[in-house]
C-alpha cells in the first residue's frame, strides 16, 4: 500500500496539471451531492408549530393555541429567504384559460357574456356597464391611459384607475386600459367587444374601436381624483353659506380646474363648484360633508369644459385641495402623567398604526407603544421611543397577548380586521415593509402557507384573550372605522378621556389617510387563500363571533362571510 501511494505522489508531481483537475473534479461531485441533500425532503422550521388541519379551526384545544399567540417573537424570526420547494398555488385567472384550449367557445357574443359574469362574480370593486364605441381622435374615456400587451388583464386595469380615483374604467384591443369621470360615447354590441385579455383569456377586452366599460365602485379604499385634487361628492348649500364657505368668485368661464386652483391659491381646503360661483372654506359643523346627494344634481356643465360639471346654486361640487387642514396637525405629549395606561390592542395587519395616526390627530397627543420601531419614529410617531410606561402617551399599541400582558393595562382599544384581509396586510409588512408588498415569490413557495398555519390561530386568540382578561375593552372593527370613521372615532376617544372637539374630528376625515397606506397598484391578482386555509379560518371567525355575541357586542361584520 505504502509503495502504491509512492508512485501515486512521483506521478503527480511530474503532472501537476492533472492532479489538479482530479481534484476540482472531486470537490464538484461533493457540492452536487450536498445540494441534492438539501433539496430533499420537506424543510423543517425551528420553532414552528403544525397549523390546524381541515376544519379543525374551532375545534383546537385553547391551550395550544396560547401558546402559538404568546410565541409571536419566535414565529417572527422565521427564516425569511428560505428555499422554494413547498406548496406552491396556482393563480386562480390561469384555470379557466387552460381548460379554454380545450373547448370552443362558440360565438364572439356568448364569449363575452360568459367574461361579463365572470367579472360580476368577484368582489363588489366595479360593474360591468356594456360595450362602447371609441375613437382615436375623441376618446370615450379622457383620463389617464396605459397599455400592456402582454398581461393586461380586467382587474389590473380596474384597479389602476381606482386607484387614481376614477369613476371608470375601460379596456381596448386586449391590452389597452382607459379611465375617465364620464362615458362620452354610444353604446356598441356586445359581440363587437370580442377580443380576449392579454393576459387573461377567460375574459374580454374590448375590441378594436370598442371598449368594455366597467363603473368603478366608490366603496373602494382610494378617493376620486380630479388631477391633484379629491373628490368629495354633491352636497346642499349650507344655511349660512358666507360663513360655512366664507371665500368667494364668480366665474363666468367656470372650470373644475379653475376653483381649485382659486382656492388653493387662498390656502382654504376645500373647493365647492356652485354654477358660476366658486366657494372655498372648511369642514365644520355648519358643513360637514355627511349628507351627499345624487350626483346628477349636481350635473349642470361647466361654462369653461364642456365635458366637466360645476354643480349649481343649491346643490354644491366639492373637491379636497392639497393645501393642508392643520387645525388638527398640531401633537404633544401629555402634559402630566397619565393615571391610567390605555392599550390600543391589535392583531398585527389589522390598522394599528392608522388607527395611531387618527388617535393622534383627533385628540392632539402623541401615542406611545409596547415596542420600538425606528421607521415610526421617523415618519412622525414621537411617543415611539418612550418606555411604554412612562404615562406621557395617550395609549399604547400592542399586539400582546396572554393574562400577564393584558392585565398590564388599566383600559384598551381593541381593533379587529377580517383576518382575510389582516393576514395578508400582515405578511405583505413582514416581506415589504410597512408601505411595502411581499414578492410574489414569498406568496408562491413555502413562506405564506406556513405563515398562515402559524399566525391564522394567533388571529383568533388575541381577541379571545383580550376579551377575558380585559379590564374595560372597546371593540371597534376596522371595517366600520373606514366606514364610518367620525362616530368610530369619536368612541375611541372618549374613552380615551379627552372631549371630542368636532370641528377637529372633521379634519381629521380630510387627513385620514397618513404615511402608511399601501398603494393598491401591486394587489394579488388571485386568491392566495386555498380551500383548507379557508376552511380553518372560518372556524376561527367563527370562534370570535360567538365570543363577541356572548358579551352582548356585536359579532363580526357580515364581510368576514362567505369566503
Amino acid at each position: 500500500m505504502a509503495k502504491l501511494l509512492v508512485k501515486l505522489q512521483r506521478y503527480f508531481r511530474r503532472k501537476p496539471l492533472r492532479f489538479f483537475t482530479l481534484l476540482a473534479l472531486y470537490l464538484a461531485a461533493g457540492s452536487l451531492v450536498f445540494l441534492h441533500s438539501g433539496f430533499t425532503g420537506e424543510p423543517t422550521v425551528p420553532g414552528s408549530q403544525r397549523g390546524p388541519g381541515v376544519g379543525e379551526g374551532p375545534g383546537l384545544p385553547y391551550l395550544g393555541v396560547m401558546q402559538l399567540s404568546r410565541g409571536f417573537k419566535a414565529a417572527a424570526t422565521m427564516p425569511e429567504g428560505g428555499r422554494r420547494h413547498g406548496l406552491r398555488f396556482k393563480s386562480t385567472s390561469k384555470e379557466p384559460a387552460e381548460r379554454g384550449k380545450a373547448r370552443d367557445y362558440g360565438s364572439t357574443r356568448s364569449r363575452a357574456l360568459r367574461g361579463r359574469s365572470g367579472r360580476e362574480k368577484e368582489e363588489d370593486r366595479a360593474r360591468y356597464i356594456g360595450c362602447y364605441v371609441d375613437n382615436t381622435r375623441r376618446r370615450t374615456l379622457r383620463g389617464v391611459s396605459f397599455f400592456d400587451y402582454k398581461k393586461m388583464t380586467v382587474f389590473r386595469c380596474q384597479d389602476n384607475c381606482a386607484e387614481r380615483g376614477y369613476l371608470y374604467a375601460g379596456l381596448e384591443f386586449g391590452a389597452e386600459c382607459y379611465c375617465g369621470h364620464k362615458v362620452q360615447a354610444s353604446n356598441a354590441s356586445e359581440s363587437e367587444c370580442n377580443m380576449e385579455c392579454k393576459g387573461e383569456r377567460s375574459n374580454t377586452c374590448g375590441g378594436g374601436n370598442r371598449l368594455s366599460i366597467y363603473r368603478l365602485e366608490l366603496a373602494q379604499e382610494s378617493a376620486r381624483r380630479y388631477g391633484s385634487a379629491i373628490f368629495r361628492g354633491c352636497f346642499r348649500r349650507p344655511d349660512n353659506v358666507s360663513i360655512a364657505l366664507p371665500v368667494s368668485q364668480l366665474m363666468l368661464n367656470m372650470s373644475v380646474d379653475k376653483c381649485v386652483d382659486f382656492c388653493t391659491e387662498k390656502e382654504y381646503p376645500l373647493s365647492a363648484l356652485a354654477g358660476t360661483a366658486c366657494r372655498c372654506g372648511f369642514p365644520t359643523t355648519l358643513f360637514t360633508l355627511h349628507e351627499r346627494e345624487d350626483e346628477q344634481l349636481c350635473a349642470q356643465k361647466c361654462a369653461g369644459e364642456e365635458f366637466e360639471s360645476c354643480g349649481t346654486a343649491e346643490y354644491l361640487l366639492v373637491y379636497q385641495t392639497q393645501v393642508q387642514d392643520n387645525r388638527c396637525m398640531d401633537r404633544r405629549f401629555l402634559p402630566t402623567r397619565a393615571k391610567q395606561l390605555v392599550a390600543l390592542a391589535s392583531f398585527p395587519g389589522a390598522g394599528n398604526t392608522w388607527a395611531r395616526h387618527l388617535i393622534e390627530l383627533a385628540t392632539g397627543f402623541y401615542t406611545g407603544s409596547y415596542y420600538f420601531d425606528g421607521s415610526l419614529y421617523n415618519k412622525g410617531f414621537k411617543g415611539e421611543r418612550d418606555h411604554w410606561r412612562s404615562g406621557r402617551t395617550i395609549c399604547i399599541k400592542t399586539h400582546e397577548s396572554g393574562q400577564k400582558e393584558i392585565e398590564s393595562f388599566d383600559l384598551a382599544i381593541l381593533l379587529i380586521r377580517n383576518p382575510y384581509k389582516a393576514l395578508m396586510a400582515e405578511f405583505n409588512r413582514k416581506y415589504g415593509g410597512h408601505i411595502g408588498f411581499a414578492a410574489h415569490a414569498h406568496w408562491k413557495g413555502k413562506e405564506w402557507p406556513e405563515f398562515v398555519a402559524n399566525y391564522a390561530p394567533w388571529w383568533a386568540t388575541h381577541t379571545l384573550d383580550w376579551l377575558r382578561y380585559g379590564r374595560k375593552v372597546l371593540v371597534v372593527h376596522f371595517e366600520d372605522l373606514k366606514r364610518d370613521l367620525f362616530v368610530q372615532l369619536q368612541r375611541m376617544v372618549g374613552l380615551l378621556g379627552i372631549a371630542a372637539c368636532e370641528d377637529r374630528l372633521l379634519c381629521v376625515e380630510g387627513q385620514k389617510d397618513g404615511n402608511f397606506k399601501r398603494s393598491g397598484l401591486r394587489k394579488l391578482e388571485y386568491d392566495p387563500y386555498t380551500p383548507e386555509m379557508r376552511r380553518m379560518i372560518s372556524g376561527y371567525i367563527k370562534m370570535v363571533d360567538t365570543a363577541l355575541k356572548l358579551r352582548n357586542l356585536s359579532g363580526v361584520p357580515d364581510d368576514y362571510y362567505p369566503r
